[in-house]
């Protein structure tokens, strides 16, 4: 047996049809394009050292094979290509096919040749390019959205990809869905026809509604490599015509005469109507470029419905009722009121609101339970009588100052033993208005005046009278003078009468016991007396001469006992 050079068998590789050797199962690879893609040989089941010779081909198509380069064992790499590989390609310490500046041209199949021994193996391997795309570009977007139209919101393109990128809308980065409402996604797919790259175009029409007026748009790409790309968001002009009108009063609370009020008319188009109609009290001002009305120096006349409308269509009107609160107070006599004691007081007193109000009354800041009435004044009528009437928010106040005047007049004129029985304490009490002085006919010492309150005075004054006196009280104001005496006795002889009424109590203390006594024992006797009187009257004639004689004694003698008995209790 003879066997073959390492010559003949190479020459004999290059001649002979891949079919002359084993065929295995068809491999892919996946490279990035403008990149350097390693394309393995048997997935490096075959060692470079046990191989004769390594060839590299492709498919170029129609059945038709180019070769690439070889390497024999003993010698190094070969390339015998021309075509557009040249430069492009070379082998690795372990057989694989080194393949730079990936294009989409390369996807094919490319096969590594082996010969080991006697035997020749074919390896293809099928190779795919993916390109993520460059990035997302907006256009046409749209300048505003009308609502309830479907209209052209922009086109969303991702360029240069392979295979072609998918594109998704989202309102809000939530996904929009060909088909739902108000919704119409249209995409295509363009391919460069140097570069075999493909550009992916969506165009979103939208048919917008009133919630859309700060919706945020966006699209994304999603490909096989790279991560996911996403756009800038997107905001449009929603343009609606004016479906609701309003009115609002902008015044103080609560809103009083002289105030100023502004009416604001706010209308829900877009864009918003910036001139209006402003209905005031049967007239009609129009105001251009502005939303407001202002009413300067309301009074009570200015309460009422006031409307604004639009003035490209009046028809559609809002309104707003206006109400100026007041609280007027009338009261007669007011300030400084003087009047005499005795005399009535009559007050007027009117309230004009414009709602329901609450009333109160105070004396010299005491409440009071009602509106005070003098029918008769007294001097403890005189003070401030302030009354303050509250509506809501608002309140008034009004007083008058009541001073009731009159000639003093002394009430009580009196005297009493100071606690020490040393000395005695005069008391005079008055009243009257203006404050009345007080004088005494005598001297006294530790002076004591009340404070003058309702027209009502108190003064007293201390002495020791050594003899007995009449003490006059003078009051006085310039309406008149009252005088009254009280007599006072002298605080030494009222010791004297003191100690004899003590001596002669005793005695009369005495007397009264024997007078009792004197009288019970006159009536025992008495009433023997009379029973042995009875006695002897029944006796016989014949003894009458000598009992009447007897009977004579022994009646004087019990007289003289009942007499001396009479003495003795007298004494």
């Amino acid at each position: 047996m003879h066997l073959l050079s390492a010559d003949c068998l190479g020459s004999l590789f290059l001649l002979l049809p891949t079919f002359f050797g084993q065929v295995s199962g068809l491999e892919t690879v996946m490279g990035l394009y403008d990149q350097t893609l390693e394309i393995p040989c048997n997935k490096g089941a075959v060692k470079a050292e046990d191989a004769l010779i390594t060839k590299w081909k492709y498919d170029k198509g129609d059945g038709l094979s180019g070769d690439l380069l070889v390497r024999k064992k003993t010698e190094s790499v070969s390339i015998s290509t021309t075509d557009e590989y040249k430069g492009r390609i070379n082998m690795a310490a372990n057989s694989s096919l080194l393949l730079s500046a990936l294009k989409l041209s390369d996807q094919r199949t490319f096969t590594c040749m082996v010969v080991v021994g006697l035997d020749i193996d074919e390896y293809p391997v099928n190779v795919v390019v993916y390109k993520a795309p460059e990035g997302l570009e907006i256009s046409d977007k749209a300048q505003e959205l009308a609502i309830g139209k479907l209209t052209k919101l922009a086109t969303c393109i991702a360029k240069d990809a392979n295979p072609a990128a998918n594109i998704t809308w989202l309102k809000n980065n939530k996904p929009l869905v060909d088909g739902g409402k108000g919704v119409s996604i249209r995409a295509s797919v363009q391919v460069d026809p140097v570069s075999g790259l493909s550009s992916t175009s969506s165009t979103l029409e939208y048919s917008a509604t009133k919630e859309d007026t700060d919706a945020q748009f966006s699209c994304s790409a999603q490909h096989n490599v790279g991560k996911e790309l996403a756009s800038s968001a997107l905001t449009f002009t929603i343009t609606y015509s004016t479906e609701n009108i309003v009115l609002e009063v902008i015044a103080p609370e609560p809103l009083v005469e002289g105030d100023n009020v502004t009416l604001k008319c706010m209308a829900d188009g877009n864009p918003a109507p910036t001139s209006f109609n402003f209905h005031v009290k049967g007239d009609v001002i129009p105001v251009k470029n502005m939303d407001t009305y202002t009413l300067t120096h309301v009074s009570r006349d200015d309460t009422g419905e006031y409307q604004c409308s639009l003035i490209d269509n009046p028809a559609m009107m809002a309104s707003k009722d206006v109400t100026v609160n007041y609280l007027d107070i009338e009261l007669s006599p007011t300030g400084s009121v003087v009047k005499a004691a005795g005399e009535a007081l009559e007050l007027s007193f009117q309230i004009d609101s414009s709602g329901q109000s609450k009333v109160s009354w105070t004396k010299d800041n005491v409440k009071l339970d009602k509106e005070p009435e003098f029918t008769e004044l007294k001097y403890s009528d005189s003070g401030r009588y302030e009354s303050d009437v509250k509506m809501g928010a608002l309140s008034k106040k009004v007083f008058f100052d009541l001073v009731v005047e009159g000639a003093p007049v002394i009430k009580q004129l009196s005297k009493q033993r100071s606690e020490d029985g040393q000395h005695k304490v005069l008391i005079c009490e008055a009243e009257g208005s203006p404050k009345p002085s007080v004088s005494w006919s005598i001297n006294g010492t530790s002076l004591e005046e009340s404070p003058f309150l309702n027209g009502k005075v108190t003064h007293k004054i201390t002495v020791v009278p050594t003899i007995n006196l009449t003490v006059s009280c003078t009051v006085s104001n310039e309406f008149g003078v009252d005088t009254w005496t009280i007599d006072v006795s002298s605080l030494f002889e009222e010791v004297r009468v003191d100690k004899r009424d003590e001596s002669e109590d005793a005695d009369q203390t005495k007397l009264v016991v024997g007078v009792v006594v004197g009288l019970f024992i006159a009536t025992m006797l008495i009433g023997l007396a009379y029973g042995i009187c009875q006695k002897k009257s029944k006796q016989g004639s014949w003894k009458t001469g000598e009992k009447e004689n007897g009977s004579s004694d022994e009646e004087r003698k019990l007289e003289e006992k009942v007499e001396e008995n009479s003495q003795k209790a007298e004494v």
